[in-house]
């Protein structure tokens, strides 16, 4: 005989479902929005703050995660895109860190293009940025404790900042990276793919050569300089994502220059649903770098 829950009680366990989940809701962390002045580009640049929960009430100095929006993105991405539109709060709680995520324009790459003026992302995100936040957040103002990451452009952008700027900070995470931006390596239409290609001469110039056209703005370009430096790095791609290759090649390109890092394929492709799925295990990675460096809150 199948059990059945009294009416009564049925009613009386929702409301206490609700009532929790209400009280959880009510000391979520809050998100503020900046306006930055960018002297190198010489114009204003938004950027979201996901300040968690016990902040305020805290003297304690707050590890920064600053996470990069894709292509044809924006600041508010990650806090409206993902499935779980509450994930960035609840991982700023349960962490106990500050999450940027800053406006980068629809192409930029995250690079200073030396053509046009209006785009100089990589000054932007490891200066600028930077020194807003310190200046207006309580926070670990050293290395130790700023860790990077994005998703798709803003996976090549979190990559190659922390490569140019490893006195910045100390770990960086790509999901579904660009980690190569000669678009022929792409598995997307050929229309795509010249679009891109036409965006990063505008840029950048004539590509120089293959296989890498711009060896000097370009994950797989910096293989050497990631090497050198200390900043620990994870690595994540789907099986089914247009851009697997590029994240094979600098996979196959750290191994051989025996560069530490973590590299994980699972199945999945270029979608918010992967991307909402893959956070966590960055930001998990990430808060065990800044453990091992002594900043991460208890």
């Amino acid at each position: 005989m199948p059990f059945t829950i009294p009416r009564t009680l049925l009613m009386l366990l929702c409301i206490s479902l609700c009532w929790i989940g209400f009280s959880g809701t009510s000391f979520a962390a809050e998100v503020d929005t900046l306006e930055i002045s960018s002297a190198s580009m010489q114009k204003k640049v938004k950027a979201a703050v996901v300040v968690p929960a016990g902040y305020k009430k805290s003297k304690k100095a707050y590890p920064v995660l600053y996470l990069l929006h894709g292509g044809t993105g924006s600041y508010r991405d990650w806090l409206s895109k993902t499935p779980d539109k509450m994930l960035l709060h609840r991982l700023a709680d349960e962490y106990k860190l500050l999450i940027v995520t800053p406006d980068a324009g629809p192409t930029s790459y995250y690079f200073d293009s030396p053509l046009d003026a209006s785009s100089q992302y990589e000054t932007f995100i490891s200066k600028e940025l930077v020194e807003k936040i310190d200046k207006t957040y309580r926070t670990v103002q050293d290395r130790k404790g700023r860790v990077i990451a994005g998703l798709s452009m803003g996976g090549h952008g979190a990559v190659y900042i922390s490569a140019k700027h490893p006195d910045i900070f100390c770990a960086a995470g790509s999901m579904s990276g660009v980690m190569d931006i000669n678009t022929a390596t792409w598995k997307v239409p050929a229309e795509f793919a010249e679009l891109r290609a036409l965006n990063f001469a505008r840029l950048l110039g004539p590509p120089q050569g293959q296989p890498h056209p711009y060896p000097a703005y370009t994950a797989v370009g910096l293989t050497d300089q990631i090497k050198a430096n200390d900043v620990k790095l994870m690595i994540d791609c789907g099986v089914d994502d247009f851009l697997i290759e590029t994240n094979r090649e600098l996979h196959r390109l750290l191994l051989a220059n025996e560069t530490p890092h973590v590299y994980i394929e699972r199945p999945g492709a270029h979608t918010w649903e992967y991307w909402g799925n893959a956070l966590p295990y960055h930001v998990l990675f990430l808060h065990n770098v800044l453990q091992d460096n002594g900043v991460a809150i208890p």
